[in-house]
């Protein structure tokens, strides 16, 4: 497992980093006013699908029913259960974007209705999302084919294709911009082509794999199809319930003064960050393993499997969290400040990622709670946690906002995420599927106090500095980091020579 975390995040690593190329770009091009809050908005409802319909149920659903098949019944009949899903999806999503388009004002109105006080932004949101929407095809069925690779064990081109989408985004935004409408315009031509350009990545990758699929299958309700289906229907809440509240956070930050969305889509970004290759990378690992492990009846290999889990993701989340909240201020200045991008918008993006970096421990920890519940086909469960969660988190954005603004909204996202986490982590317990051994329950504490330390050593070189600019947050980060990595191997939250030979160690 700590292999392939290590694959899935260093590629996870350069399609993020390339991101905040890329945001760094839009933020100098379009900055925080409507065009920006409607391309955000534009981008937040295919990715939305895209955590629901594509990665999260469908690898909830599906990694566990392909790899039980890989295991019982071969590659043969793993490979059909591929294709006949692949067909279905298609079908299913191609009807589902032509309605979108049509009715897309509608929509609109639905996740963004606070735009309709701006007829302006209104009509630019319609047609940015417009011409995204069939990104929403072709990034699910890449999203179904990255699940057969990741549960081949196959993982670095699944999380290399992103950085597809970083690409050809900012190619657009540079060279197609003189071309149409906005510069919002063309990033959303981008990122419609990006998911061609993503789809066509993997599937070359799993026909490299010996698992060409296709789609000239006649569409069939087979058992194993059905079973699929039916554990993806609460499987969409379940695994995508933390973009469902980031959707309602887009709703109530739509009745917000104007630039509140961009404040929390950049403040989200910055979060993404380690969420995205610690989270993601752990999670992705997870699933497949424990699926093969609890199939093949070997609870005790699943039970460290989640440990070994918990702390390698704590071990790498905790410090980017105190970090995030002691330094935000001159990170989203190194990173954004500057074209269109002023100070006044630097100040309220950092006040959200400050929110933000108090829940990302929780964003992870669900990350990898979760997959427990699916592996054992189990998808109910995490279903009315999540819908308990979203209520909350609708209630605390009401509550939240009048005297935080968008504050509020990053802070209810937080406060809902670690009820989440617990909630999970609870039920998991009594079920007798969670429990910390003894070398967790003696690692966690170390890792605590080794932040501890490092977020010290940020906070005074902050207030005895005189850097500024990317030089400040350089000079932070990198302190922070040597500070955090020097008590952990000084308290013993982690060995090197026990890492190095995890890295060494050939694989099964």
């Amino acid at each position: 497992m700590f292999r392939s975390v290590m694959t899935v995040g260093g590629w996870t690593m350069a399609s993020r980093l390339l991101g905040f190329a890329r945001d760094m770009l839009i933020a100098s091009r379009l900055g925080a006013g409507p065009i920006a809050d409607a391309f955000f908005v534009a981008l937040r409802l295919p990715n939305l699908m895209r955590r629901l319909f594509g990665e999260g149920a469908f690898n909830a659903a599906f990694i566990p029913a392909f790899s039980g098949l890989l295991v019982t019944e071969g590659r043969a009949a793993a490979q059909e259960l591929a294709e006949r899903l692949a067909l279905l999806m298609s079908l299913w999503l191609t009807s589902l974007a032509i309605l979108g388009i049509i009715f897309m004002p509608q929509v609109i109105s639905a996740i963004a209705p606070g735009f309709s006080r701006d007829p302006e932004k209104f009509a630019l949101a319609v047609e940015m999302t417009r011409i995204i929407f069939p990104y929403l095809v072709f990034i699910c069925l890449a999203a179904l084919v990255s699940g057969v690779l990741n549960a081949l064990d196959r993982f670095a081109a699944a999380a290399a294709a992103p950085i597809l989408f970083n690409l050809v985004s900012m190619a657009a935004l540079i060279g197609l911009t003189p071309y149409v409408a906005t510069a919002g315009h063309a990033l959303s031509w981008g990122v419609m082509v990006s998911g061609i350009a993503q789809l066509a990545w993997v599937w070359f990758a799993a026909r490299q794999a010996g698992m060409a699929l296709n789609l000239i299958r006649r569409p069939r309700l087979t058992p194993a199809v059905g079973l699929v289906l039916r554990r993806m229907v609460p499987g969409m809440l379940g695994a995508g319930v933390t973009q469902i509240n980031l959707a309602m956070d887009t709703v109530i930050a739509s009745f917000l003064v104007s630039g509140s969305v961009s404040y929390l889509y950049y403040a989200d970004r910055i979060a993404q960050l380690p969420l995205g290759v610690i989270g993601a990378a752990v999670g992705t690992a997870l699933l497949p393993l424990l699926s093969r492990q609890l199939r093949a009846g070997q609870p005790l290999a699943a039970h460290r499997s989640m440990n070994r889990a918990i702390e390698l993701a704590m071990l790498l989340t905790l410090p980017c969290a105190v970090g995030l909240a002691v330094a935000a201020g001159p990170i989203v200045s190194a990173l954004f400040e500057r074209g269109a991008f002023v100070a006044e918008a630097s100040a309220a993006t950092a006040a959200a990622v400050l929110a933000y970096a108090c829940g990302l421990p929780a964003f992870v920890l669900i990350k990898i709670l979760a997959p427990a519940f699916f592996a054992r086909g189990d998808t109910r469960t995490p279903v009315r946690i999540g819908l308990a969660t979203v209520a909350l988190n609708i209630a605390l954005n009401l509550a939240l906002m009048g005297p935080f603004a968008h504050v509020g909204v990053a802070m209810a996202n937080t406060i809902s995420a670690w009820c989440n986490a617990g909630t999970l982590a609870l039920v998991l317990s009594r079920r007798g599927h969670l429990r910390l051994d003894r070398r967790s329950r003696g690692r966690l504490p170390r890792i605590a106090l080794a932040c501890v330390a490092m977020g010290a050593t940020v906070a005074g070189l902050m207030a005895i500095l005189t850097l500024h600019g990317a030089l400040l947050a350089a000079a932070l980060i990198l302190a922070g980091a040597a500070a955090y990595g020097g008590m952990a191997v000084a308290l013993g939250a982690v060995r090197p020579r026990e890492t190095l030979a995890m890295l060494r160690r050939p694989r099964a």
